[in-house]
């Protein structure tokens, strides 16, 4: 693993893309900075880092699009699944390696907050706790992108839909706040969810009969629960939706200046998740 990470980390920097990332993110938080903070007299930093997460939108797919399709498309993947090296080495080896140059800004954001003690009042316990969250929330968003690459060869592809499904989770406490409320459409919801979640069980395990059965006893335990007592749907699927917003949990350290472990922890929890689908994607390539 050392080895993979010490070659991906120096190819970032090679081909100046770990470069171009670093300058991308600080030129964008100068200038939010300097709005926020520095002219408009406000002194939480967190809110140049607020402005700052639809930039991510941008930087990240450029950051993770070559992690893997760039492997695939030279054929240069075969070496690494042959190499004595597990392919939990592999996905940790070059996620790491994303992970340490983002690090590299998020260590400079740092000084911001000084910046402020220096000229005035400052929160540098809330402002650190928002950094936290921000540098989580952006190892989701690599974590995102390297899966979205270990499926496709193709550089393009594999940056538009990072930065399509970066742009849906942004977007996403507004998009939550159309679906409908009732009972019915709760149901439907939940069904498709777990259909969905089938079908991504199918496309690693290539079992047809257990998926088979786990869409039965889905569809036959929803089914159950909505004759049995309706109302327990009432609400529920915007609830649970609402539930797993990536933003708001960056936005209470943000808008409330609360430390919400929970968050913090839910964040691992995604990382953990598309490092696991990526594995499983590396898996299936391997064997295929």
């Amino acid at each position: 693993m050392r080895a993979i990470y010490k070659r991906e980390l120096k190819s970032y920097f090679d081909s100046m893309i770990g470069y171009l990332f670093i300058a991308f993110l600080v030129f964008f938080l100068g200038i939010y900075f300097l709005a926020y903070n520095l002219s408009g007299g406000y002194p939480y930093f967190s809110a140049a880092l607020s402005g700052l997460t639809t930039m991510m939108m941008i930087a990240v797919p450029i950051l993770t699009m070559r992690s893997f399709s760039e492997d695939r498309k030279n054929k240069t993947d075969q070496l690494l699944f042959t190499a004595p090296v597990s392919v939990w080495g592999i996905v940790w080896g070059k996620y790491l390696s994303m992970v340490t140059v983002f690090a590299i800004p998020t260590a400079v954001f740092c000084l911001c907050p000084l910046i402020i003690r220096a000229n005035g009042t400052a929160y540098l316990a809330a402002d650190y706790g928002s950094l936290l969250a921000f540098f989580l929330m952006g190892c989701v968003f690599i974590a995102i992108g390297m899966w979205i690459s270990s499926m496709t060869e193709s550089l393009v592809v594999a940056a538009v839909g990072t930065f399509g499904v970066l742009l849906l989770l942004l977007l996403w406490p507004s998009l939550v706040s159309f679906i409908p409320s009732s009972a019915f459409a709760s149901f439907a919801g939940f069904w498709i969810i777990w259909s969905l979640a089938v079908f991504a069980f199918y496309r690693i395990t290539e079992s047809e009969a257990v998926s088979a059965a786990l869409e039965a006893a889905g569809t036959v335990v929803l089914a159950v629960l909505y004759i049995w007592k309706k109302s327990v749907f009432e609400y529920a699927l915007v609830r649970a939706l609402e539930a797993i917003a990536v933003e708001d949990v960056f936005e209470r350290f943000v808008i409330d200046q609360t430390f919400d472990l929970g968050g913090l922890l839910f964040y691992l929890s995604l990382i953990g998740l598309f490092l696991f689908l990526t594995s499983q994607s590396l898996e299936k390539r391997r064997w295929s």
